[in-house]
């Protein structure tokens, strides 16, 4: 159980929760990264070191450049699911109903 708190606080910061968003993309450079979640490349890579650490993300050196990606799908169904329940705190009718009613 501490574990799992603890990949709870790693994706407790809205930066990381946009960095696992942007990753559902592909690998992505850090800089890369850093201008869709609109900070930094120092602020993306002191995050991207601490969510390699607790394995949401893993590394890969090209040149100079670091390339990420997810470690696995586990860390964006976490956080997709933590973006539907906040929906559902600021909506009664939540986005992400809609869309699946549409697709019936």
């Amino acid at each position: 159980m501490e574990i799992a708190s603890e990949i709870f606080r790693m994706l407790s910061d809205p930066t990381r929760i946009r960095i696992i968003l942007a990753l559902r993309m592909g690998e992505l450079s850090v800089n890369h990264i850093a201008d869709i979640v609109d900070k930094s490349p120092a602020a993306v890579s002191q995050h991207l070191a601490k969510m390699r650490l607790g394995k949401l993300v893993e590394a890969r050196r090209h040149g100079t450049t670091m390339f990420y990606t997810l470690a696995d799908e586990h860390a964006t169904h976490l956080v997709t699911e933590a973006v539907f329940q906040a929906e559902h705190a600021l909506d009664d009718a939540p986005r992400h109903h809609a869309i699946e009613h549409a697709a019936e």
